[in-house]
């Protein structure tokens, strides 16, 4: 007896169409174009802007800010003029009360210490002076 042979349907492979993933992508940017030219103008208002002023120049600080001057070996100058660590706080008091608007402006020479920079600060603060500023550029000593 012979035996009966059944047929097997050979497969296919399956593959990917090219011209239908085009149309889809035409598709897709016709819409984004239509869309975008369907889009209003934005309307805006005109601002005017600030202009920034241009920085002063460096050079000595106003008349009317004191200047204390740290310097490496403990000494304290009062606007170029040498004074001792204890005659700080009555200048600052004096100046304060002669003065509406009190500001100082601490510096120090190249090799000044932060230890004598910090008592005058201590001081500045203490007096009730909220107006002062550290220099960060050093200059000669007594300048």
């Amino acid at each position: 007896m012979e035996g009966t042979k059944i047929k097997v349907p050979v497969r296919k492979k399956a593959r990917i169409e090219i011209i239908p993933l085009i149309d889809v992508i035409f598709f897709l940017l016709a819409t984004f174009v239509l869309f975008t030219l369907s889009l209003n103008a934005l309307k805006s208002v005109p601002v005017d802007l600030p202009v920034a002023a241009p920085p002063p120049p460096p050079g000595t600080p106003p008349p009317d800010i004191a200047t204390i001057q740290v310097s490496g070996d403990g000494a304290i100058f009062w606007n170029k003029e040498l004074i001792d660590m204890g005659e700080v706080e009555p200048r600052i008091a004096n100046y304060k009360r002669q003065t509406d608007d009190p500001r100082i402006l601490i510096a120090g020479d190249e090799r000044a210490r932060f230890g004598v920079t910090v008592q005058v600060l201590d001081i500045i603060r203490k007096s009730g002076i909220a107006k002062f500023s550290v220099e960060t550029r050093t200059r000669p000593t007594g300048k």
